[in-house]
């Protein structure tokens, strides 16, 4: 890689919100990428075949082959650096489908591929893009204000005398069960977290188990999702059977958070947790107002 200012394509959202973190502003993104506003407006290098309205209808798409790369637009810009995952093929382009198309390039870019299982993850993922576009003290500022913010929350949260149970859905049909960094922040806002612990991969779960754990707290942030999307779709759990029962239900206590915001591994992570904390804890710290519940209560 030469120069001051290397090329640098995205495929990932999370990459490219750690880019313009950093001050680095991509070549180009993936169709996904939608934060900061700027990233919206960016050339794309991918096409999502996924179109279908239903979360179990997306799900099934996206058993296949999710995504079409614009190898031209690859081939034109002849990026230094491709930021993409090797994590998850399904939310964005990742590491498997680059490297089918790098003999197609003028170039021979260095790809690096993202991945995060907890929190010490998603820090070593901003210090790897801080240091593959020459910005490692930055990076590390980012990372020492994301676990201030995550410190600062925990702190407030620390003398709590109880600790609800929360579970948090990153999707609706079939149920998927988030994990790796949520049950940290989670933890950090004042809760319990028991159906998984960090470090371990978002998994389905079966509607039964949902209803045995009982949660007092229930958020829903399907992946790569905004609020009203869920909103929109929250018969997909109020259809299933005892979902009137729940305490969560009971006492209106079922929200839609932003998927965008709770997994994707970036810096906003920490207001996340405090996001997080104004749904447990609403005594301590002041919730946002326009995360409003998709269940009105009984009691």
């Amino acid at each position: 890689m030469t120069g001051a200012d290397p090329t640098v394509v995205s495929t990932t959202p999370s990459g490219t919100e750690i880019l313009f973190e950093l001050g680095v502003e991509p070549a180009a993104v993936s169709h996904a990428c939608d934060w900061p506003p700027r990233a919206a407006e960016l050339p794309s290098v991918d096409r999502s075949r996924v179109d279908a309205d239903r979360s179990e209808q997306r799900d099934r798409q996206a058993a296949g082959d999710v995504y079409d790369v614009d190898v031209g637009l690859l081939r034109e810009l002849a990026p230094d650096l491709i930021v993409t995952q090797s994590v998850c093929g399904v939310c964005a382009v990742d590491e498997q489908l680059v490297e089918t198309h790098l003999d197609a390039l003028p170039t021979t870019p260095k790809v690096l591929a993202l991945s995060a299982a907890d929190l010490a993850g998603v820090a070593e993922c901003i210090r790897e893009v801080g240091a593959a576009v020459g910005r490692p003290d930055r990076a590390e500022a980012l990372v020492d204000r994301l676990e201030t913010e995550v410190g600062r929350t925990d702190d407030r949260t620390a003398t709590v005398t109880h600790r609800p149970s929360v579970v948090v859905l990153e999707w609706m049909d079939p149920l998927h069960v988030a994990t790796n960094w949520v049950p940290e922040l989670v933890s950090a806002a004042g809760g319990r977290y028991p159906l998984g612990e960090a470090g371990q991969r978002s998994r389905e779960v079966a509607w039964e188990t949902v209803r045995t754990v009982d949660p007092e707290i229930l958020v829903a942030a399907p992946c790569s999702s905004g609020p009203e999307w869920t909103r929109q779709r929250r018969d997909e759990l109020r259809s299933r059977p005892g979902w009137e029962d729940l305490r969560a239900v009971e006492t209106g206590r079922v929200y839609p958070l932003d998927g965008r915001l709770l997994s994707r591994w970036t810096p906003r992570l920490g207001g996340v947790t405090e996001r997080l904390a104004g749904l447990v804890h609403p005594d301590l710290v002041d919730g946002d107002p326009e995360v409003r519940p998709l269940a009105d209560g009984r009691r």
